[in-house]
């Protein structure tokens, strides 16, 4: 695939997502009902990424079913595995309660852009065996004319896309209008209103300059935007890694282990909170595939951020819900066969190893 991500002038522009619905007890519509909603993801999207630990940490996972897509983007989208009537895969049965595969280390010989091993390669589309994400968007819009997102929050019951907006979607299932039919969890609020303030301000220049920084790093045409943008980038993980040392000095001060520290160790107040969940996945991706890929490489996360590396290992480590939901295989498998315009061979570098170091 030799997609062009930049503009004339050479830099990345993203697009605006187009669906974007809510859902609420009062809403004429959408009502919170379980099973009715059905998330739409891939592995290695970041966007993606947040709805997925959002849906764990909140209890949803037998509320809200999912359906994986290949790893592998080509000219046409993202595409499912195959569903064969004759010769029905093992994932056809998949539940709305069934977890993905855990990540393990497998060797990039012998995995091709197209292969199809189901629960590894993604899964089929569960609700209407479409082969195409594409499918999905015309059947709620045949009109649609933009690219196909993920992730989608999509309601079996109206049969259309609620939501293509991650930021959106993520406070959606965060909201609570779920909490009754919700599994057993931990009392989370990811957007308490005492800080909200707070997480939108973080929020808006980690998505500007992070989030989206790496890509506009990365698909950067031109040789002084991308000088720009990378120079950018790493102006802000340094703030990200000054705030994050004053919080761990903070807490040095009132707690006696660094066990203890790591219990409340997050961007802001002593809890998890939607800004360490909106910067978690690019961070999760950096060592492993943008330094390389989207040439970040002024640094990386492991040798020169201290703290952020300390924040990042703590959450991949110590919760299954940031964990559970990072596959490594599919980030790097997408990014490295799917953007043939920045990496023509498709090779996939087997490094760093490991690809997230032990707490």
């Amino acid at each position: 695939m030799s997609k062009k991500f930049a503009s004339e002038d050479g830099s990345f522009k993203r697009q605006v997502s187009s669906f974007r619905e809510t859902i609420s007890a009062t809403h004429p519509i959408y009502k919170p009902e379980k099973g009715r909603y059905w998330l739409y993801v891939s592995l290695a999207c970041p966007w993606a990424h947040r709805a997925l630990i959002t849906r764990v940490l909140k209890g949803l996972t037998s509320v809200i079913g999912i359906s994986v897509v290949h790893w592998h983007l080509d000219e046409k989208g993202w595409r499912f595995l195959p569903y064969d009537d004759s010769n029905k895969p093992d994932d056809v049965s998949f539940t709305p309660s069934a977890e993905l595969k855990p990540y393990d280390e497998l060797s990039n010989s012998g995995v091709e852009n197209h292969s199809i091993r189901y629960g590894t390669d993604g899964t089929i589309d569960h609700n209407y065996h479409f082969e195409r994400l594409s499918q999905l968007y015309f059947k709620s819009e045949p009109e649609y004319s933009a690219r196909y997102t993920v992730p989608v929050l999509w309601d079996l019951k109206t049969q259309t896309i609620v939501n293509n907006e991650s930021s959106e979607i993520i406070r959606i299932l965060n909201s609570g209008v779920f909490d009754k039919v919700a599994d057993p969890h931990p009392d989370i609020d990811l957007l308490p209103k005492e800080l909200e303030s707070e997480i939108d301000e973080i929020n808006s220049w980690v998505y500007d300059n992070i989030n989206n920084g790496v890509y506009k790093t990365g698909f950067a045409e031109k040789q002084e935007i991308y000088e720009k943008e990378v120079t950018n980038l790493f102006k802000h993980l340094d703030k990200v890694e000054s705030m994050l040392k004053g919080r761990y000095e903070t807490l040095k001060t009132t707690h006696f282990s660094e066990e203890d520290i790591l219990k409340s160790f997050y961007l802001l107040g002593n809890q998890l909170t939607e800004a360490d969940l909106r910067l978690y996945p690019t961070l999760i991706r950096f060592d492993p595939v943008y330094v390389q890929h989207f040439k970040t490489n002024l640094n990386t996360i492991r040798s020169g951020y201290p703290y952020i590396h300390l924040w990042l290992r703590n959450l991949y480590w110590n919760d299954k819900a940031f964990h559970d939901t990072t596959n490594f295989n599919h980030i790097k498998w997408h990014y490295t066969r799917s953007h043939t315009r920045i990496n023509p061979l498709s090779i996939t570098p087997l490094g760093p190893s490991p690809n997230i170091l032990p707490l």
